[in-house]
């Protein structure tokens, strides 16, 4: 898979200013309304909108950097209920990032107006974050979700639009160095649904529209990840014509107090005594799944990592689980008894024999 900066052009080093405008660059020029029926532009287009999506996000470029493509759930493609990978970006999401890139309707002046507009016949989705705990991801669950969506207001009746005749669009035509330009943007007053409030009932916007508060399941499955999302059908904001748009759950991963997550594993840090790394042992420790029992080998260095195989996060798709990494740590006390001390010091003098003072540096 290609690195997310030669997507862009631009070095690891460069500043959110500068991806951004080499962003732009590229969105100008693999626009798809310049580039009709191009398949490669549209390819282009999409990788640049899906690399920018991760580098101009502090948290994402960081995991990036780090982890490559497997940190930030790429290469993943999207299973049933449509949660997926962070470079599955639909045409809306792409469109949806140019307000921060352009500002107000960016292709106004370069694409005859508005750039692309949502399909008609149906409402504008509803977007929410989730957060979720490592132990809800390691095991999945049911949330309930409370939101609030537009619906029609009952009694309401609506009207063709007087301004676009039905159309929802209205052209214009400018003068410039090329001659007569003709323009099509989205209708100001019906924003390019084609119809306007008639009778409005009482406690309706003046779009003839209410907000309606409910409560919606939505079933996580095990081992998501930050990013990835899932759509429910139909729980978005209604149009005038009562078609409602989608309900789009993005996963937002809570901070654990002591594990942190690498794609599907999981790591973790123990302190261990000084006998238990000399003897070794069993020690109890936990995992996303409840606790665990975890053998210490004899002789153990301290940084050293053992793998828990399975203990990780469960494979999208997959009945596998990824591994438990545990980074040993020897621990060594700050103050000990006189008894404790004397104990220590013949340990010393046991092993002074065996103990090598200087071993060679390999370079």
């Amino acid at each position: 898979m290609r690195d997310l900066y030669d997507t862009i052009g631009v070095s690891k080093d460069s500043s959110k200013d500068e991806i951004r405008k080499a962003y732009r660059k590229l969105a100008l020029k693999y626009h798809p309304d310049r580039n009709p029926d191009d398949k490669e532009a549209e390819k282009n287009f999409k990788e640049a909108a899906e690399a920018y999506g991760v580098l101009s996000d502090d948290q994402k470029r960081s995991r990036y950097n780090q982890f490559g493509h497997a940190g930030i759930g790429m290469g993943d493609t999207p299973g049933p209920g449509g949660y997926g990978g962070g470079i599955h970006m639909s045409m809306d999401d792409i469109f949806s990032q140019f307000g921060d890139i352009f500002g107000g309707s960016p292709f106004e002046s370069f694409f005859g107006g508005g750039g692309r507009q949502r399909s008609r016949g149906r409402g504008q989705d509803i977007r929410i974050k989730l957060k979720l705990t490592f132990e809800e991801i390691g095991k999945g669950v049911e949330k309930k979700i409370k939101i609030k969506r537009s619906v029609v207001a009952p009694g309401a009746q609506f009207i063709t639009c007087p301004t676009c005749q039905g159309q929802g669009q209205v052209s214009t035509v400018q003068n410039t160095i090329l001659g007569h330009m003709r323009s099509t943007s989205v209708c100001p007053h019906c924003e390019g649904s084609g119809k306007r409030i008639g009778n409005r009932p009482a406690g309706a916007g003046p779009d003839g529209m209410l907000k309606k508060e409910e409560t919606i399941k939505v079933r996580v499955p095990a081992g998501v990840e930050e990013g990835n999302y899932m759509t429910v059908n139909g729980q978005g904001n209604e149009d005038i014509s009562g078609n409602p748009g989608d309900l789009i759950v993005v996963f937002v991963e809570t901070d654990h107090d002591f594990f942190i997550r690498d794609g599907e594993n999981v790591l973790i840090e123990i302190n261990i005594s000084y006998p238990t790394a000399v003897l070794g042992g069993k020690i109890e420790i936990p995992t996303v799944d409840g606790r665990a029992e975890l053998k210490i080998p004899a002789g153990i260095q301290s940084g050293q990592v053992l793998r828990m195989k399975g203990k990780g996060f469960p494979r999208l798709r997959s009945k596998s689980n990824g591994d438990q990494l545990v980074k040993v740590q020897i621990e060594t006390p700050g103050k000990i008894s006189r008894k404790t001390k004397k104990l220590i010091e013949e340990l010393q003098q046991n092993l002074e024999p065996i103990r090598k003072p200087f071993s060679k540096l390999d370079l």
